[in-house]
């Protein structure tokens, strides 16, 4: 069976958008980060994602000329929506089933891993699903008291264990965690 992993960058209070018109500022990523991200995004079996990262990504690597254009174009995508239509980006499926029944369906074929990106929407719902393997949360050194949080509506706390934590210069910390109990 495949695992998934959530991939997302926050900050340090666990919100992963700031408050609608924060200046947030752009904080560089440390290249050590930038190869581990690459090297794991690349041997990804599918890239998993709802309508919005969809819709904000696409347009954006499909044109980019960065390290990450490679692995996340050429790599299979499946973007969970009801609403859109048709997917213009290359190597793209619509999955507009039941969430669960359709990554369940994805883990169950074989392959890579199933890497999960946000939006804020997107990574609670499959959180609350209890669809997720491994959380691989990116803490920047930023606090925005407010926005979206990465974890929301909950039914009970979600356990984690830490797998590991990497700090990289510059206080941008890497913490991989699994979750206590089994995932579907």
């Amino acid at each position: 069976m495949r695992r998934t992993v959530l991939i997302m960058t926050m900050s340090l209070d666990g919100f992963v958008v700031a408050p609608e018109g924060f200046p947030t500022g752009a904080l560089p990523e440390p290249a050590e980060l930038k190869r581990w991200k690459l090297d794991r995004i690349s041997h990804a079996g599918a890239h998993l994602m709802g309508r919005v990262s969809y819709e904000e990504m696409g347009p954006y690597w499909q044109s980019s000329k960065d390290d990450y254009a490679a692995p996340m174009n050429n790599i299979p995508k499946v973007v969970f929506s009801r609403t859109l239509k048709k997917a213009d980006w290359p190597v793209t499926t619509i999955a507009n089933g039941d969430l669960a029944q359709e990554i369940t369906a994805l883990k169950n074929q074989p392959g890579g891993e199933l890497v999960v990106w946000g939006g804020a929407g997107f990574a609670q719902a499959v959180t609350r699903a209890g669809l997720i393997d491994e959380y691989a949360i990116i803490s920047k050194p930023i606090a925005y008291g407010g926005g979206k949080p990465l974890f929301r509506d909950l039914e009970q706390a979600l356990k984690l264990k830490v797998l590991a934590t990497t700090a990289y210069e510059g206080g941008t910390i890497l913490r991989l965690y699994e979750p206590d109990q089994p995932t579907r």
